[in-house]
């Protein structure tokens, strides 16, 4: 029958052959034993982790090493926005970009133009704000307003870019100019 005691002693002889392993230099048998031997100074080590702190340790002193920040990303210029690439043939963003390249615009102003209608109605056709009733991809408001680009403004895509990019024009000059109004202010 074992003694209730042996697992605790065994416990601690193992924990402490362990501890005096891992700060003995063990590259021969004599350094080991030099190590184990009653009296003799314990040899700090150094310890170097790295994460998202590093810790440099010895046995006398630490020192925590603070990574090097990461840097910001430089802020948007106002009225521009993310890269929109190309879109997808026949969809209603590239009806819009073939019509803000008949305006004369640059592929920013497509970028500007992009990122305001996605922020608006995400270039949903049927996309209604519930609490204003403003309507379609470029939320006009009232919808009916955009009767005056074509009698289908309701489902067309490209009768609301139409009316959309006029509206924009004559109240903003470019899309990005109506894009840099909704980052201020909060729409356009």
């Amino acid at each position: 029958m074992r003694s209730p005691w042996s697992l605790p002693i065994f416990s601690s002889i193992a924990v402490v052959s362990l501890a005096l392993v891992s700060i003995s230099d063990t590259s021969t048998p004599a350094a080991a034993i030099e190590a184990m031997a009653p009296g003799a100074p314990i040899v700090g080590q150094e310890f170097t982790a790295t994460a998202e702190h590093s810790i440099a340790a010895s046995v006398a002193s630490y020192e925590i090493v603070e990574p090097e920040p990461e840097p910001e990303p430089a802020p948007a210029a106002a009225g521009f926005a993310p890269v929109a690439g190309t879109p997808d043939p026949g969809t209603a963003q590239a009806i819009a970009a073939d019509m803000v390249a008949a305006r004369g615009w640059g592929s920013a102003e497509f970028d500007c133009l992009v990122a305001l209608w996605n922020k608006e109605s995400g270039w949903n056709v049927y996309a209604m704000n519930r609490s204003s009733g403003a309507y379609g991809i470029p939320q006009a408001l009232p919808g009916t307003k955009m009767a005056t680009a074509g009698a289908d403004w309701q489902t067309n895509p490209a009768t609301q870019i139409t009316w959309g990019l006029g509206y924009i024009q004559a109240r903003y000059g470019t899309p990005c100019g109506a894009w840099a109004h909704s980052q201020s202010v909060g729409w356009y």
